[in-house]
């Protein structure tokens, strides 16, 4: 293992730990449904969450361009690599704690998502790879093109899912019955 490459081996060994710790706490690998879908678009389901991608996936690329400025803002005489490894240590972290009792009770005393039951292992580390998507396209895109990804995955999600990044966050912290109405289509 090279200096160089240092970072990436860490960042493996995040995925690895992640996927350790959520079969520990009682994740199911995959769907209880028996199968691994590469999408799976119905929001109001058992089985949200539980494949690899959903309308939840752009959350998490966000989160990746999101990270990637605040640790340019913050970290930035620090290598790519070693910032991905702290940006992919903070998904894997929300992983483990979004899928905590705690928070799967809190999503759905607070949302519409009442058959929410945490996230199968294969989708939490399919959202923590498509932070590190959206971390490497906010590297490689000029910056008017990250704000126009933010912009329209948010505008997107909140049109087709009444959901998104601002208003999970919203919801979770401050939650409002006017958004919950709205967002079942009260």
């Amino acid at each position: 293992m090279s200096k160089a490459t240092r970072p990436y081996w860490i960042v493996l060994a995040i995925f690895t730990v992640a996927a350790l710790w959520l079969l520990w706490a009682g994740r199911v690998p995959i769907c209880t449904c028996g199968y691994v879908k590469l999408w799976h678009g119905e929001t109001i389901s058992s089985e949200n969450s539980q494949h690899l991608t959903d309308w939840y996936t752009p959350s998490h690329i966000l989160h990746g361009i999101l990270f990637y400025l605040a640790l340019w803002l913050i970290a930035r005489r620090m290598s790519f690599g070693w910032r991905l490894v702290i940006a992919t240590a903070v998904e894997a972290g929300w992983e483990i704690i979004e899928n905590s009792n705690w928070i799967i009770e809190r999503y759905r005393a607070v949302t519409i998502s009442l058959d929410y039951y945490g996230d199968s292992v294969i989708n939490a580390l399919a959202d923590i790879l498509a932070m590190v998507i959206g971390f490497h396209l906010a590297r490689v895109v000029p910056v008017w093109v990250s704000v126009v990804m933010v912009i329209g995955f948010e505008a997107l999600t909140m049109w087709l899912i009444r959901d998104g990044l601002a208003l999970n966050i919203l919801m979770l912290l401050y939650p409002l019955d006017a958004v919950r109405d709205w967002q079942g289509g009260l």
